[in-house]
């Protein structure tokens, strides 16, 4: 008999998350039936889009969604072998049943010295994020000079690389100082830290005097209003996040975007990743290549602990991770 140990919402967020807005439940799991599998999870993803979604998909006392990366630990389905390791959406629980419709084996060529966790950032989710949102969104061409916030974030630091691969000067900024000097590690041209500079508008106007192509959003509100004045003649937006506003009890009133979208011929794009589901294979080998070629660099934060799930969701929020937030079971 396993009891699985799972985080439910207790309480629907009002403003931050609090430890106390989740509840630890024991789940007792029944024997698998023909054609189920049992897994275990080994690492889980915090991400910013649990804070919105939570509101709009959830009750209070469901299980928090979320992705794993899990081990197959008993199989009565033959598709499935005990120890694969497997991509889930099963959400907060340390293990659950399932037919194996809803996972996602590891792509076959991935190398043993690779942490399997990035399976949730890199090479998953947030990779692909930045993937599509680039490619088929922003269309950035080479010679183009784009722009990143949240650059240091799992979605903005595969942005940046992606950009400098295909031949772009990047510009990106962060919350911190020793954010900053990770962008200008992994190749970033310019960046700045957002909490420091005295006028957001000068920084832009310093990194990049001629302006900008393209504009990969992650954090909307008054930042995006900004930069939206110092895009390019039909400069193109790909509208991915809006973090600054996810934790707002009362709505911000922003300026209007309508004037700087008419004279420069913008586009402004909201998108999904999901909306390329069917080229998730391509995105996810053309990004695992890159990482074996030692082109698109990464970096993790992991919290220890199951235990832990909240902690480390409620730090992501407030900006405290470097690249990817994970929790190691």
């Amino acid at each position: 008999m396993v009891i699985a140990k799972a985080w439910a919402l207790k309480r629907h967020f009002d403003g931050f998350p609090k430890t106390s807005d989740f509840d630890l439940k024991k789940i007792e799991l029944p024997n698998l039936k023909d054609g189920e599998l049992l897994l275990e999870s080994v690492f889980l993803s915090v991400d910013p889009y649990m804070r919105p979604y939570s509101r709009r998909d959830m009750k209070e006392g469901d299980i928090m969604i979320g992705t794993q990366v899990a081990r197959v630990v008993e199989s009565k389905n033959p598709a499935f072998t005990v120890g694969a390791f497997v991509v889930a959406g099963r959400g907060w629980r340390t293990h659950f049943i399932s037919d194996g419709k809803d996972l996602q084996l590891l792509p076959s060529n991935w190398p043993e010295s690779l942490p399997k966790s990035l399976a949730l950032g890199t090479v998953g989710m947030p990779g692909l994020t930045a993937y599509f949102g680039l490619l088929e969104v922003c269309k950035m061409k080479p010679g183009e000079t784009v722009l990143v916030n949240a650059a240091a974030g799992a979605v903005g630091s595969v942005v940046g690389q992606l950009a400098k691969i295909g031949g772009c000067k990047v510009v990106g900024c962060a919350g911190s100082d020793d954010k900053v000097a990770y962008l200008k590690k992994i190749g970033f041209d310019e960046a700045f830290n957002y909490n420091t500079v005295k006028s957001l508008d000068e920084a832009l106007r310093k990194a990049s005097p001629d302006g900008y192509d393209c504009f990969f959003d992650n954090v909307g509100g008054e930042f995006a209003s900004v930069a939206i004045n110092q895009m390019r003649k039909y400069g193109r937006i790909a509208v991915c996040g809006a973090i600054s506003q996810y934790n707002d009890s009362v709505p911000q009133k922003g300026p209007y975007v309508q004037l700087p979208m008419i004279f420069k011929e913008l586009q402004m794009e909201g998108f999904l990743v999901t909306r390329w589901n069917n080229r998730r294979e391509e995105g996810l080998q053309a990004l695992l290549k890159w990482v074996m070629e030692g082109k698109m660099k990464y970096h993790e934060q992991v919290t220890e602990g199951f235990e832990n799930m909240p902690m480390a969701f409620i730090g992501m929020l407030k900006g405290e991770n470097l690249g990817k937030a994970v929790v190691k079971v």
